[in-house]
């Protein structure tokens, strides 16, 4: 019996999700566990495997679009088993245009043969995946569509376009076209729309000099070469899940808080020197990295100012008991934030482990959902970037996030006498909703201290 391979819910929030690899091509033998697809939603990319021995035929191809959670996909069928009955319009196949018909030699074209117009109409656009579902959606014909794309890319507004003028053109012609019998077999050999040149040519008997005026444009607009003065289209893309949900989690963010910034400066010199000390030391059995100190003393900064870990729901504010970190990694597909939980009570080792494991899966994309949400306050360092100071967003419900700059070497005065530091840019902006700019600025104070003075928050928290 066949098995259905649906769009699977990876997540709570997840209403779809995109194929964006299939591991297993169309016709192979599968069995249960092999890994099938894999699917990106709005927060990772995760492998889907097999849940049945057999052959695999897929619906839907990778950059298909987005598909609902539990739409059939695709089956695993068993041997000697037919495809179950499916509308031919859940695959994503197009399906090959027939070729025109053959024109008599009296109607050839002055300075165009039939065979040039026939050989470059053939050369059907490509399309987006957009623009297909769009056609299915309107019940048009894609390849009728005028290109605005790059390299004469069908797009969903040329689909939609075309519906339009379709539509309006069933409105305004309430009598059959009047057409010459020559026009007639010319238009059916070059595949041209009856309905457009009418509407092109509109109370008029459309006659072969119309037709012929109609093809000439169209090689014209093929075969010119660009201008001196022609610029390269613009590269176009659909945007991926994850791309989609950062724009709308940002979007929300700035218009739902009132985000402050406040920037600061610490003298890391100490914390730098601990490191240091602890990567000579060879009975260490880990050494943890910057970027894990400073989410442990982060930590331990906002048990002492819970208000920064707080969130709003409705009107009340949820101060959380735990503080469950986010640690903004950038990936090839867009910015995830992986979230360390009870970063409050573990040791800097655990620690250490435990983001050793998340951040390179998620920055790999094979973070599960679970572990991409669920944060009380983020984290986010640019300083391999050669950046000091920024103003980073909000990772909404969150009261706060910290931004982290580069590393770098300062002459400040110690004891009356100049002295090369390392100093450490901070950059915390906050929801000015939750907490006043003072107690903001305290905490912000408070994690400066810690830095300078690593002894503060290590001795018996560690």
């Amino acid at each position: 019996m066949s098995h259905e391979i649906v769009m699977p819910q990876l997540g709570l929030s997840m209403d779809s999700g995109e194929i964006i690899e299939w591991v297993k091509q169309n016709g192979d033998q599968v069995r249960i566990g092999d890994v099938l697809f894999v699917v990106e939603s709005d927060k990772a990319a995760v492998d889907v495997e097999a849940a049945a021995d057999g052959t695999l035929h897929i619906l839907h191809h990778q950059k298909s679009g987005p598909i609902p959670v539990g739409q059939v996909v695709g089956y695993i069928l068993a041997e000697g088993e037919a495809l179950p009955d499916i509308h031919s319009s859940k695959t994503e196949s197009t399906p090959t245009p027939p070729s025109p018909p053959a024109v008599s030699s009296s109607a050839q074209v002055v300075d165009v043969t039939t065979d040039q117009v026939k050989g470059t109409l053939s050369q059907r656009p490509p399309s987006t995946p957009a623009a297909r579902r769009r056609a299915r959606e309107l019940d048009v014909d894609w390849r009728q569509a005028a290109p605005t794309g790059p390299d004469g890319c069908v797009r969903a507004r040329d689909v939609e376009a075309l519906a339009a003028r379709l539509a309006s053109a069933s409105r305004v012609t309430a009598q059959p076209v009047r057409i010459s019998p020559i026009a007639r077999r010319l238009i059916e050999a070059y595949g041209l729309d009856l309905q457009t040149l009418a509407e092109r040519y509109p109370d008029t008997r459309i006659e072969r000099d119309h037709v012929e005026a109609v093809v000439r444009q169209m090689l014209k607009q093929v075969n010119s070469p660009p201008g001196p003065s022609s610029q390269p289209p613009a590269r176009r893309e659909a945007m991926s899940s994850i791309r989609r949900t950062i724009a709308r989690r940002m979007q929300e963010s700035w218009q739902t808080n009132a985000p402050v910034t406040l920037c600061t400066e610490a003298v890391a010199s100490e914390l730098v020197k601990i490191r240091t000390q602890m990567k000579a030391d060879p009975s260490l059995p880990y050494v943890p990295s910057y970027n894990a100190l400073l989410v442990k003393l982060t930590a331990q900064a906002l048990t002492e100012y819970p208000a920064l870990n707080a969130s709003i729901e409705g009107d009340e504010i949820v101060y959380h008991p735990t503080v469950n970190m986010g640690i903004a990694v950038d990936t090839e597909r867009g910015l995830v934030v992986p979230v360390i939980n009870d970063v409050n009570t573990k040791t800097l080792r655990e620690l250490g482990l435990a983001m050793d494991d998340l951040l390179p899966r998620a920055a790999a994309g094979k973070a599960a959902p679970d572990e991409l949400q669920g944060g009380t306050f983020t984290l986010t360092n640019l300083g391999k970037y050669e950046i000091d100071f920024f103003t980073p967003i909000i990772n909404l419900p969150e009261c706060a996030v910290l931004g982290i700059g580069q590393l770098k070497k300062k002459i400040l005065p110690v004891d009356g006498h100049p002295s090369v530091e390392t100093v450490l840019p901070l950059s915390l902006t906050f929801d000015h909703r939750l907490v006043d700019g003072a107690p903001a600025a305290r905490f912000l104070q408070r994690i400066k201290q810690f830095i300078e003075n690593p002894y503060l928050w290590m001795i018996e928290k560690c």
